[in-house]
């Protein structure tokens, strides 16, 4: 039997993270995140923790002894790591320390749920051997932590991904495709940026991906993305097709003009040729993806 711990499980890969295993034979999930459960884990016993909090993440996490790990909390707003790094450093880097010396302790498999922003977007789409070069806070508070688990004898993999669409329960949070869908529906002009490549990935697609992973107990890093490569803009404009919404109402722009605090990296995006070989990892097109979020907001067709 498999006891295995999920970080960040109020969140929207948590969700999917949480959900998936449950369905699975021969493994005990334990959801946990900070503050109370925001969705129903009907069965599931939630555990409310501060993973900053090094005393409270030993008492509880030890109690518990899970054999597994799969960190998926983190702050992933880039600019509130950039205006805020100790916040960002505390709850990403700390955080993620303090759960590895569990891990160690426990001598459990570790899985680190990573970014395409360790690189910086001179050389996309990257494959898992390109050398990170961060260029916002947020990408380097996550790649500081890919080089502590280096660092650890532990059993590990990290999982980068990109630009994580799909539909969550009280979420904290928007993400692209809901964001231009809630804008269109209002009536609102908004501007996309069209100078930024990225491989979109539906959440359950990442969820899929992370478990092929943890079954196998694969170590090293995986690249785990959707498989379409194309722009934020690109992805509006289907958006509003899709949901037959005015794409009128859609601006292009570019990093430049749409300026914001936190520099992105402008081609990221994944070859993810290694997950497709040794996972049998096959996400759906960017097309497909839009319709499940459809069918799971209630739009039939």
């Amino acid at each position: 039997m498999k006891k295995i711990l999920v970080t960040g499980a109020n969140g929207l890969l948590g969700q999917k993270l949480v959900f998936l295993l449950s369905t699975q034979k021969d493994i005990e999930v334990i959801p946990t995140g900070r503050g109370p459960a925001r969705i129903d884990f009907h069965d599931l016993k939630y555990l409310d923790i501060d993973l900053s909090n090094r005393n409270q993440v030993f008492a509880d996490i030890l109690k518990i002894a899970p054999s597994h790990i799969m960190h998926a909390a983190a702050i992933t707003q880039v600019d509130i790591c950039e205006t805020d790094k100790e916040f960002c450093r505390t709850n990403n880097v700390i955080a993620s320390e303090n759960l590895i010396e569990v891990a160690l302790e426990l001598n459990a498999y570790f899985q680190y749920i990573s970014t395409d922003f360790v690189f910086d977007g001179k050389g996309g789409p990257y494959n898992e051997s390109d050398p990170p070069n961060p260029v916002n806070f947020y990408g380097k508070s996550k790649y500081a932590v890919e080089q502590i688990l280096a660092s650890t004898p532990l059993e590990y993999s990290i999982v980068r991904t990109v630009l994580v669409y799909g539909v969550g329960e009280n979420m904290s949070r928007s993400n692209l495709v809901l964001w231009v869908k809630n804008k269109l529906e209002k009536g609102e002009p908004i501007r996309v940026v069209n100078d930024q490549w990225r491989t979109p990935t539906l959440v359950e697609d990442l969820a899929m991906g992370c478990y092929k992973v943890l079954e196998k107990k694969a170590t090293g890093i995986f690249h785990i993305s959707g498989k379409d490569y194309l722009t934020p803009y690109d992805i509006a404009l289907q958006v509003a097709d899709l949901f037959g919404l005015d794409r009128r109402l859609i601006s292009p722009t570019n990093a430049a003009e749409f300026q914001e605090v936190g520099t992105r990296p402008l081609r990221t995006g994944f070859d993810i040729s290694k997950a497709r070989k040794e996972l049998n990892y096959e996400p759906v097109p960017l097309e497909r993806g839009l319709h499940i979020v459809r069918e799971q907001i209630g739009i039939r067709e």
